[in-house]
């Protein structure tokens, strides 16, 4: 029953932001039957809820039993599904209202006579059941990714409503599961002049390619199985690799300070040394200017990877689409050295003093440092080309 009483979990959603009024008027009627259920529990003697309960009970119930006495009318048998669901809905619709009853309602009781609905239930599963589980099939014999898609949907729920009843269904599903997958390879394409290290082109996608399956769809980074037919191939190939020379560019800064420089006596006219108050010979403090040069050393490099998407369908072959994908990295670094008084720098100037160079990294280090961009880039293509692989 768990399917059958999803139509009323998704009833609850409309009560706590509906008016009565606006739920009957919408034809929301089990909603209205829910809300009104929860305040007769609260409030027994609400009559206005009563009312409403009474209303919406029979128009529900008008409403079911007419779809189905034209389904029955129309005989088709893909109708027994939608059958089902409604003598649930009414059956469902019974137990919520049998917690608040009888009704009182302008002084007078009301009371509804109670339909056993299972008979009915039962024959819709049987002949739903019988439905699907032929349909699905006949189906399969199409022989096409969308045939064996719609009949697993519909032998599953032929499952779901017999059980145990058809031997080897479960077999049958899991044929129709593996016939309607698509299966898409990607491999990577290296058309550039440098010859990459495997671990390179072997990690650019297969990390992110699990994360690409769907529900029908399945991706591979490498025939593993001889077996397995795929229906796209996804080559990822790399055009050109670009990397620079070393560059370092030097900048000088001066930096200047004004520091003291001992003292001299004050003289009189006469020359002589002259005295304050205290009888102390008075001194004046000489300064002196000190400066150094700090010549900075940016060392620089970049590497950037340009190339292409390609998805291809196997059957029939053809090129679906192409999309350029590109990364880069750059490697930045300071060091300084100082010509010159060091006691003429600021604190961050001695610190930057402190810093040598290092070695540059090499082109294939530059080409692995790119891989987490270049990664990042495919990633976002196939994930917005997913609608291409279906």
């Amino acid at each position: 029953m768990k399917a059958y009483n999803s139509f009323f979990l998704s009833v609850l959603l409309l009560i706590s932001c509906s008016s009565p009024e606006k739920l009957l008027t919408q034809g929301n009627y089990d909603a209205l039957i829910e809300k009104s259920v929860k305040n007769l529990i609260k409030k027994p003697d609400s009559e206005e809820d009563a009312n409403m309960l009474d209303k919406a009970y029979k128009l529900a119930n008008d409403r079911d039993l007419e779809r189905i006495k034209y389904l029955k009318t129309e005989g088709n048998p893909n109708t027994w599904d939608e059958m089902l669901s409604l003598y649930s809905n009414l059956k469902n619709r019974q137990t919520s209202v049998r917690r608040v009853l009888p009704l009182h309602i302008g002084g007078r009781t009301v009371q509804y006579n109670f339909v056993d609905y299972d008979a009915e239930i039962v024959a819709a599963k049987r002949k739903a059941a019988e439905y699907f589980h032929d349909h699905g099939l006949k189906l399969m014999e199409n022989k096409t990714k969308e045939s064996y898609r719609q009949a697993y949907y519909e032998l599953v729920k032929a499952k779901n409503y017999s059980g145990d009843s058809y031997p080897n269904l479960d077999q049958v599903i899991q044929e129709a599961k593996y016939l309607g997958m698509s299966r898409a390879l990607i491999s990577t394409v290296n058309r550039t002049i440098i010859n990459l290290p495997a671990e390179f082109t072997d990690g650019l996608v297969a990390a992110n390619a699990t994360q690409l399956n769907s529900e029908w769809v399945e991706y591979y980074t490498r025939k593993s199985d001889s077996d397995i037919k795929y229906d796209y191939y996804i080559d990822i190939i790399l055009q050109a690799i670009n990397v620079s020379p070393d560059l370092v560019q030097d900048k000088d800064l001066i930096e200047k300070k004004t520091i003291e420089n001992g003292f001299e006596y004050v003289l009189d006219a006469k020359g002589n040394v002259m005295k304050d108050t205290s009888g102390n010979d008075i001194k004046i403090k000489k300064y002196k200017e000190i400066q150094c040069t700090v010549i900075e050393s940016h060392q620089m490099k970049d590497c950037n990877i340009t190339g292409e998407i390609e998805f291809h369908s196997a059957n029939p072959q053809s090129l679906l689409k192409k999309q350029p994908i590109a990364a880069g990295t750059h490697f930045e670094y300071i060091s300084a050295r100082a010509i010159g008084d060091m006691n003429a720098l600021s604190p961050e100037k001695k610190k930057l003093v402190d810093i040598k160079p290092v070695p540059f990294p090499d082109d294939i280090q530059m080409i692995l440092d790119c891989t987490e961009a270049l990664k990042k880039s495919i990633h976002d293509v196939l994930i917005y080309n997913k609608g291409t692989v279906q």
